[in-house]
This record gives C-alpha cells, sequence and structure tokens, in this order.
C-alpha cells in the first residue's frame, strides 16, 4: 500500500510541476505579446496580397502545355 501511496505522490508532483510549467509558459508568452504590440509601429505592415488570376477551363493552349510538360 505504501508503494500505491508513494506512487500517487510522485505523480501528483510531477502534474504540478508540468501544469507549473505551463502557467509560467502562458505568461511569458502574453507577456511577449503585449511587448510586441507595444512596438508594433516600427515594423512595416505587409501589402496585401491579391488573389491570383485563375485561368480559364477551355484555354486550350495551357491545357497543351500541361500535357506535354507532364509527358517529358
Amino acid at each position: 500500500m505504501a508503494e500505491i501511496a508513494q506512487g500517487l505522490v510522485l505523480m501528483l508532483a510531477g502534474m504540478g510541476i508540468v501544469f507549473a510549467f505551463l502557467l509560467v509558459l502562458i505568461g511569458v508568452t502574453l507577456a511577449t505579446m503585449k511587448g510586441i504590440a507595444r512596438f508594433d509601429y516600427i515594423f512595416p505592415k505587409d501589402a496585401p496580397k491579391k488573389a491570383p488570376q485563375r485561368a480559364a477551363a477551355n484555354d486550350d493552349e495551357n491545357i497543351a502545355l500541361a500535357i506535354a510538360v507532364a509527358l517529358g
């Protein structure tokens, strides 16, 4: 019975250490997010990307080119 109690204590200690580590990790992540947001004005914003234009389904030249590339 003592082995089971010792195993439970060890399990709870391990789970407590992992839980404490995760809480610290969340705290550091939130602090980093706030710190980066504070200096966000320094970094330039990315230009919005345009959606790629879709080729027409009946474009025979592109279909022929794709077949030629696929066949080698």
